[in-house]
């Protein structure tokens, strides 16, 4: 084996209690103290590696180096994500559910999910005009929703429409959570789960039409490598698995829309887009603000990277936020401007707001192209085609809270039509 040194040690007999307090500040202010990028410590009572960077990015991606069987923990899985899902698995199985979802992001279909998304905010904007006053965050949630919904294929009764979004944001908000918040992704879990099972039953039992091409469609038929369809409990959570991701891209509009509040001069510059500006605001606001905090997997078997050992099983924690705010990466990086991504030389390492590495082998989140254009749709009705107030407020973020929202989940008034 080649030579070694130890990783640097992060004090404490386990940090779990100051990981909850410091959220997503607990890796970078041990970054910063102890000067590196990869530190070791502990978290639920186990030996953790936590790293950030590019080149940490770079090798925690390197699938013949990390695996992510058994890196979730179970109350993740039993909230977020459901247990067993894509994000649990390794390989050639990995490969092959990572081919269905990828199959769903052809541009006909982003260009269809984008036509979804402009004639929901269509209504939203007609809608609010009759609202003295607009929960931004609560109202885009459920705007998400019906985008999503349509766009897998799902039957969406408008009478269901506030309970299942609820659902899908408690299963968002559930990850970091202890308490309540655990609790309510747990209950939202087994709900959602159960909804989407008896849909996906009825498809199969031929009682209800799947469109050709959507999500529904997809995992209710589709085949794993044994040759044997999913389980419809599977395939409910694989479902699931794509309208999440759509709802929590709500998350990312409510930050858009504070920071077109907070930089009133990208208003603007995005109602102009020179230059594809609108496009960096959506980078921007997707690298500056926080979401995900870290990403975890396991080492597979023992390797030597930058003259640290790297033990089989250890429990390895790849820091998103601090990776997003490095400042070997980004010039001041707790300074929020667009322009930055101008001449930005794109790395699959550098920039991970919803985790890197390569689309289509690789871990990449497969629904990354669905956030940005879904945004870029989003802006253009908060810039061009609505006009709205916004009442003082504290619009601030707790960045101990995992993952993090504006304390008043941001308020307008008066909404209105746009005179553009």
């Amino acid at each position: 084996m080649a030579e070694t040194r130890p990783i640097p040690r992060d004090k404490g007999v386990d940090n779990t209690l100051a990981l909850m307090a410091e959220g997503y500040q607990f890796i970078p202010n041990r970054t910063r103290q102890l000067k590196t990028d990869v530190f070791q410590t502990r978290l639920l009572g186990q030996t953790a590696v936590c790293m950030a960077g590019e080149e940490a990015a770079r090798v925690f991606y390197d699938e013949s180096k990390f695996r992510r069987r058994g890196a979730v923990p179970k109350r993740v899985q039993k909230t977020l994500m459901g247990e067993k899902a894509i994000q649990t698995m390794d390989d050639a199985a990995h490969k092959h559910r990572k081919q269905l979802f990828m199959s769903l992001m052809t541009l006909e279909r982003l260009r269809l999910l984008n036509i979804y998304v402009t004639e929901e905010w269509r209504s939203a904007v007609e809608r609010w005009s009759t609202m003295e006053e607009v929960l931004f965050f609560k109202e885009v949630e459920e705007l998400m929703m019906r985008v999503a919904c349509r766009w897998a294929g799902v039957p969406l009764r408008e009478n269901e429409v506030e309970m299942c979004s609820r659902d899908m944001g408690a299963l968002i908000d559930s990850f970091g959570a202890a308490g309540p918040r655990h609790w309510k992704g747990k209950t939202a879990r087994k709900q959602s789960e159960d909804w989407m099972e008896k849909i996906v039953k009825a498809v199969r039992k031929g009682k209800l039409q799947a469109p050709n091409g959507t999500a529904l469609q997809a995992m209710a038929w589709y085949k794993q490598p044994n040759g044997k369809r999913m389980t419809t409990h599977m395939a409910a959570i694989e479902v699931i698995n794509i309208l999440r991701p759509i709802v929590a891209i709500g998350r990312y509009i409510t930050f858009g829309a504070i920071a077109l509040h907070e930089h009133p001069e990208t208003r603007e510059k995005l109602a102009a887009n020179r230059g594809d500006y609108s496009q960096w605001f959506v980078q921007e606001v997707r690298r500056y603000y926080p979401f995900g905090p870290f990403t975890g997997a396991r080492v597979r078997e023992n390797f030597v990277w930058q003259g640290y050992h790297f033990k089989k099983g250890t429990l390895v924690l790849l820091d998103i936020y601090g990776t997003n705010h490095h400042p070997d990466l980004w010039n001041q990086p707790e300074e929020f401007r667009p322009e930055r991504f101008r001449d930005w030389k794109e790395s699959p390492f550098s920039f991970i707001p919803q985790g890197g590495g390569e689309y289509d082998l690789g871990h990449r989140c497969a629904g990354e192209w669905v956030t940005i254009e879904a945004m870029k749709t989003s802006l253009e009705f908060l810039v061009r085609k609505m006009e709205y107030d916004v009442p003082d407020q504290d619009v601030s973020y707790s960045m101990a809270r995992m993952p993090t929202l504006p304390k008043s989940r941001f308020v307008i008034r008066n909404a209105r039509p746009g005179r553009y």
